[in-house]
């Protein structure tokens, strides 16, 4: 799987420092439920896209948010830990756990409703293609990417982001 990755122990491990890309499912997804557990280091970032549209060069998707809250400098607004990464902050705020410590996430999609749990608690819902959300892409990074907010079939993918990240329970349930 390339020298950033690991599996150890029954552990998925996204090695510190070493660069090998993300890892992305062969399958694509489209109305899915994901359940994962992760621990970072202190300062770590990392986080699992969705939604990658077949043939996507750079990898451009959805992505659920993995941060250590307290010590990222980035943490504000639409960076937080369960966020939809640079488009919308969680609405509620479920208690992040110390780096070190588990945390278990969840990303729930079924038709064009969208939601982010953490730790047992929806922390953020969105209805994919809505004023809301494409108004939020216009203010993003995202804004010059066609269909970005709309609902796509795509490849579901753990993040390289260089931290050390580790991955237990990887679950998806895949609606048809």
């Amino acid at each position: 799987i390339g020298p950033a990755w690991e599996v150890k122990g029954g552990l998925l491990t996204k090695v510190e420092t070493a660069r090998s890309g993300g890892l992305m499912t062969v399958d694509t997804f489209g109305d899915f439920d994901l359940n994962w557990g992760w621990r970072i280091r202190e300062g770590g970032n990392n986080g699992i896209k969705y939604f990658i549209k077949e043939g996507s060069e750079k990898s451009i998707g959805h992505e659920y948010q993995m941060f250590d809250d307290a010590a990222h400098g980035d943490s504000k607004r639409k960076g937080l830990t369960a966020s939809f990464y640079d488009v919308l902050p969680p609405s509620a705020r479920a208690k992040v756990k110390k780096p070190g410590e588990w945390n278990h996430s969840r990303i729930y999609v079924r038709g064009n409703k969208v939601e982010h749990w953490l730790n047992g608690k929806k922390v953020l819902a969105y209805t994919l293609g809505s004023e809301q959300v494409l108004k939020a892409v216009q203010d993003s990074k995202f804004k010059d990417v066609k269909g970005f907010g709309t609902k796509v079939r795509g490849h579901i993918l753990l993040t390289d982001h260089k931290d050390h990240c580790e991955f237990k329970n990887i679950r998806i349930r895949e609606y048809k």
